[in-house]
């Protein structure tokens, strides 16, 4: 029998909590994320997932949950400090009443976490791979445990006691601490050792024909105390601290401290994560006292402090493929593919001529990005080609976008280069490839005052015999990034449509001068066209509706906040529009509720990969209405961010996308339906299985 974890009925289900976030329809921004995440933790105990696999999504619940508590719990705390009468709009609470929700509700996650690792575990031993504790090891084993942790585990380790000469360390955002109450010559102290970011996260035995492992924190949890000669541990904790990530990127003038260079203010803030205030205490063992020196050490509020049982972190749990045998390795993990090129597009002698042909589609990961890298380098060294201009949120470590952009500016090429340096937790890597190109020769541009630019745009242009400028524009729902291109899922447009390259120049130059206002044809830019574009689209479905005839909807992003249009789907739903949404994680309202939102249906796809295009489907047949864009229908991205959302003009690239949405609402393996009391259930089939990304692997 398929193992699932009744995640829905720890969180949602007799909910006892005083503070409660959902008010009617509306569901509260960080409870539907937390809802989210528990999708992510359903998937490490499926067992249509395999068992290697299940380890990874356990590892990415683990790494989302700290995130969210940086990010959003730091994020609440910043507005609690400052307006702490202000309320969410959906549900009105304010932000401290979510904060303490939120905390209320996080030990189910941790409980239910526990729940998942044990399984996992079991799963894991049966293909013979043992995760296994301390007490479980043989003497013999907990000798060579010994001898490899004085050899190899102790000199990496920075222990030291807290008196008048070692001041009290300022425990560093996520990262493992062991705290000792120590006793010497009858004098008590407290000893204090952080773990180096040097050592290895799991420890393989050798011998036997099973593959038997423990973790680096369980070895130190248990073997911690022999860094402290002379002194014995009386009792013992493992600590990790989660601090406020969430710092305000608007730059006010008196912040410009350094000859107005940007890339240097951010430095500066990025540095101040290690040591913002603490917003969660996750603990591993008991001590009174060793617990009121940590807590009045940060300062820390007791409904922010949980107690964990086996690990802080699961990233180990990826490394496991690359330390059993690769045959085991391969028969529990997904099966390895190559992302496929047309056969049009790999014959194809120039992709400028082809682009100039028809518009080109390219669907990440099932396709490769190798078509727009060749575009580059083929422009890069093209002397008709005269402008180049990108906009960039996030790159591959060892990007070949940045290398095809450095060439061609070193061609004499004219390359602008947006870089978008807010890119939380990708600044330090934005400022790094914004100085290698800065050195290439090419403009740079930090975003937009005021805005994150989020869009995914390049502009290309070409000088024509008659004096003219003739466009190639790229546009995408992803980041420009050869990593994520494998595993997230997104939409790509290759076009030579002159009123979208006209338009794409003209988003250039008023992204140059932080002009939000510009005139567009064809693009939808946000803040100011986006989010009108939605609701135009939506109103002209109601009037359809109200007119007898039928009102479509079909929608696909990751998540969606924006009351305004959430009002708007309210008032379609009851006009009859028909709207059937996949909305991968946030969903700030309940479909299928009575007089309200019953034209309303809400499937969530979680998978092997990560669900990230974004379309936006306005009726049926020939009056269809298609976009893609780089934006959900979220407040921050309709609002505060410059995004595009661009037309399907092609009329066969539209049917492809419409076909790849058929496939994706009839998935009955990875999807679930979101239900109007605001659980997920998992969809039953008629005997048939739909896998929708297994399908677009076999068939794209």
């Amino acid at each position: 029998m398929r193992r699932r974890p009744h995640a829905e009925k720890g969180i949602m289900s007799n909910d006892k909590s005083p503070v409660k976030l959902i008010r009617g329809v509306y569901v509260n921004r960080e409870f539907s994320w937390l809802k989210f995440n528990l999708r992510v933790l359903e998937q490490s105990v499926d067992e249509d997932t395999p068992v290697l696999e299940r380890g990874k999504f356990l590892s990415i619940f683990t790494s989302n949950l700290d995130e969210f508590f940086m990010v959003r719990m730091g994020s609440l705390y910043n507005e609690n400090r400052l307006h702490p009468d202000a309320t969410d709009n959906k549900t009105k609470l304010t932000f401290g009443a979510q904060l303490a929700a939120i905390a209320d509700r996080t030990p189910r996650l941790y409980e239910m976490r526990e729940h998942a690792f044990t399984h996992l575990k079991r799963d894991l031993a049966e293909e013979g791979i043992n995760i296994l504790t301390y007490a479980q090891l043989s003497e013999g084993r907990k000798e060579e445990l010994k001898k490899v942790f004085n050899a190899k585990v102790l000199p990496l380790l920075s222990p030291m006691v807290i008196d008048a000469k070692h001041p009290l360390l300022r425990f560093e955002n996520l990262r493992c601490y062991m705290l000792y109450k120590l006793k010497k010559n009858d004098h008590t102290m407290i000893g204090v050792m952080d773990f180096s970011d040097r050592l290895d996260t799991l420890y393989r035995f050798a011998g036997g024909k099973k593959f038997s492992f423990i973790t680096m924190e369980e070895v130190i949890r248990n073997l911690g105390y022999l860094a402290f000669p002379g002194y014995t541990a009386t009792s013992s904790i493992m600590i990790r601290v989660t601090r406020n990530a969430d710092f305000e990127t608007y730059v006010e003038d008196a912040d410009m401290e350094y000859n107005n260079d940007f890339s240097q203010y951010m430095k500066s803030k990025v540095e101040t994560r290690l040591v913002q205030n603490a917003v969660r205490l996750e603990v591993f063992g008991e001590s009174k006292s060793l617990m009121k020196f940590v807590t009045e050490a940060l300062g820390i509020e007791s409904n922010l402090i949980f107690k964990i049982r086996s690990n802080f972190s699961f990233k180990y749990l990826f490394s496991l493929p690359r330390r059993i045998d690769k045959e085991l390795a391969a028969k529990l993990s997904y099966q390895p593919f190559k992302p496929k090129i047309s056969e049009r597009l790999a014959n194809a002698p120039s992709m400028i001529e082809e682009v100039r042909k028809k518009d080109v589609l390219l669907r990440y990961p099932f396709e490769s990005m190798e078509p727009l890298i060749k575009l580059l380098n083929e422009c890069a060294d093209r002397k008709d080609c005269i402008a180049i201009k990108i906009t960039i949120y996030r790159l591959a470590d060892h990007s070949r976008i940045v290398d095809a952009l450095k060439r061609a500016s070193e061609n004499g090429i004219d390359v602008t280069v947006v870089i978008e340096l807010c890119a939380r937790f990708d600044e330090e890597n934005n400022m790094y490839f914004a100085g290698q190109l800065h050195d290439a020769g090419c403009n740079i541009i930090y975003g937009m005052e005021n805005y994150k630019v989020h869009s995914k745009i390049i502009s290309i242009m070409f000088s024509e015999e008659d004096g003219g400028v003739s466009y190639i524009t790229h546009l995408g729902t992803g980041n420009y990034n050869e990593s994520t291109a494998k595993q997230y899922t997104d939409l790509n447009i290759i076009t030579a449509d002159r009123a979208i390259g006209e338009d794409g120049a003209a988003f250039f130059r008023n992204v140059a001068i932080s002009n939000v206002d510009g005139d567009y044809t064809r693009l939808q830019i946000a803040p100011k066209y986006f989010k009108q574009k939605i609701l135009e689209c939506l109103d002209g479905e109601i009037a359809k509706a109200k007119a007898g005839k039928r009102g479509v909807f079909l929608g696909k992003m990751n998540s969606l906040t924006d009351k305004v249009i959430i009002d708007k789907l309210i008032e379609a739903s009851c006009a009859g529009v028909e709207i059937k949404l996949i909305v991968r994680g946030i969903c700030c309202f309940l479909p299928g509720k009575k007089g309200k939102t019953e034209n309303i249906s809400v499937i969530s796809i979680v998978g092997r990969f990560l669900e990230h295009s974004r379309i936006y489907c306005f009726g049926e047949g020939k009056d269809r209405v298609m976009y893609i864009s780089s934006a959900d229908l979220m407040t921050r991205n309709t609002d505060r961010r410059v995004e595009i959302a661009t037309p399907v003009l092609d009329k066969d690239i539209e049917n492809d996308i419409y076909k790849m949405l058929e496939v994706m609402f009839a998935d009955n393996v990875n999807a679930r339906r979101l239900l109007p009391d605001g659980t997920y259930e998992k969809l039953e089939g008629d005997g048939k299985r739909v896998d929708s990304q297994d399908y677009f692997l076999k068939h794209v």
